[in-house]
């Protein structure tokens, strides 16, 4: 059952030549892991900030389990966001350098109290530390700050704050590109643990093709806005249709643990 539906999005900014977005079509479903590959410009991040309601379409509809989002009231649009979650490419910038990791992560719990119930400052350490825990982390971290951490644990807990609230999806816009590739393995598997463990369905952003292939079950290439290929991951990674596609892939260094 598809979660998360879009169709014939454009999104054509001022002054623009062409569009960042141009009539795409794709589902995502429940429990799935779709990735969106491309070179930088192809569109990827765009169609993926549209999904989370940052950018307005400019037509089209996206629906996020049954919600039209583009067209969602406050109250929709809010029940929606506790569905899903982001987790960015800079795990620093991500992060409020002035907050502790406690408040980092137990901020979503406090903003959507009103919905989910209030929690008692106990039971709110208890679940930042449940999710800590579940990252790779342990309570030690609570009381430090976001400069305190590496990058790969600093992303590990933008993980953290995306699962506070159960959501059902999680897009992950290159969430370990700016990471060595030994410290983004590490991440990459995390998030492969959490998907069977949560039941999460993924929308993943990528330029790696290899990243792509080790944790997608389907992938959609984008190049000028547009999808131009889409299929299973094996198969049109063996054997793809398009030029531009198999340019992606001789492009893209493999990785040692995607290969395993």
């Amino acid at each position: 059952m598809a979660l998360v539906e879009i169709e014939n999005v454009t999104k054509l900014y001022p002054h623009e030549s062409r569009p960042a977005v141009d009539c795409v079509s794709l589902t995502i479903d429940a429990g799935e892991t779709l990735g969106i590959v491309g070179e930088s410009g192809s569109g990827k991040t765009t169609l993926a900030r549209i999904v989370l309601g940052l950018v307005q379409p400019t037509s089209g509809s996206i629906r996020v389990a049954g919600i039209d989002i583009a067209h969602a009231s406050a109250s929709e649009m809010r029940a929606t966001r506790r569905q899903m979650q982001p987790v960015f490419q800079d795990p620093y910038g991500a992060l409020n350098p002035r907050m502790k990791i406690a408040e980092i992560i137990a901020e979503p719990l406090i903003i959507h109290s009103d919905s989910i119930g209030h929690f008692s400052r106990t039971a709110i350490r208890e679940r930042v530390s449940e999710l800590l825990t579940q990252v790779g982390l342990d309570s030690s971290a609570l009381n430090r700050f976001p400069h305190e951490f590496s990058g790969g644990q600093r992303q590990r807990i933008n993980i953290a704050r995306a699962l506070a609230l159960r959501p059902r999806l999680v897009i992950l816009d290159e969430p370990v590109s700016a990471l060595d590739v030994s410290v983004g393995a590490q991440i990459i598997n995390l998030l492969r643990a959490l998907q069977q463990q949560h039941g999460l369905t993924y929308l993943f952003i990528s330029h790696s093709m290899p990243l792509v292939r080790y944790l997608c079950t389907r992938v959609a290439v984008m190049r000028h806005g547009r999808v131009v290929e889409l299929g299973e991951t094996l198969a049109l990674c063996d054997h793809p249709q398009q030029e531009y596609t198999r340019q992606l892939i001789a492009a893209t260094p493999e990785l040692p643990f995607c290969a395993a």
